[in-house]
């Protein structure tokens, strides 16, 4: 809905390393880059697929955080990237190792951010119309108290100004 340029990977796709379904649906007509290396920035399709955009500001989340994640961001700071990881859309084979990656990646120099404060940073002003309708909905499904707050919000700006018992 940002038109932000988006790489999808996998790790050997022929041994069960498929992309979640639920990812790919958000991107049906992008085929993954199938890889064999452990650290993402080691395959040179995608640093080359990252160089093509144009882009500086990588914002990566994986499974494993520890490796799929923390690898390759660590790697692309030291290649002059400005690095954000969304850490609630990473996950580690238990919360310490998660914890731990994150740790490690911000003495790096990578930030650490929420899918919320993503989309927010993208968002930036619900006059955005087009995009804000549709964030809203997905706020609404997926964003907590965030969602509800939202929810709430509308309410009350739909709410009649004139008379009753609010005025």
């Amino acid at each position: 809905m940002f038109d932000v340029p988006t790489i999808l990977t996998t790790v050997i796709e022929e041994r069960g390393g498929n992309l979640i379904q639920a990812i790919q649906d958000v991107f049906p007509d992008q085929r993954p880059i199938n890889r064999t290396s452990i650290n993402t920035w080691e395959d040179r399709r995608v640093v080359e697929a990252v160089e093509k955009t144009g882009r500086k500001k990588l914002i990566i989340a994986g499974l494993w955080t520890e490796i799929c994640v923390a690898m390759p961001a660590i790697h692309a700071l030291a290649d002059g990237y400005d690095v954000f990881v969304v850490t609630d859309a990473s996950g580690g084979v238990s919360a310490e190792s998660h914890d731990m990656a994150v740790r490690r990646m911000e003495r790096a120099g990578v930030v650490p951010v929420t899918w919320l404060v993503v989309s927010s940073e993208w968002q930036r002003d619900w006059a955005r119309e087009e995009t804000a309708n549709q964030l809203g909905p997905i706020l609404f499904e997926h964003g907590g108290a965030t969602g509800a707050a939202l929810a709430w919000e509308l309410q009350l700006l739909a709410t009649p100004t004139t008379g009753g018992a609010g005025a």
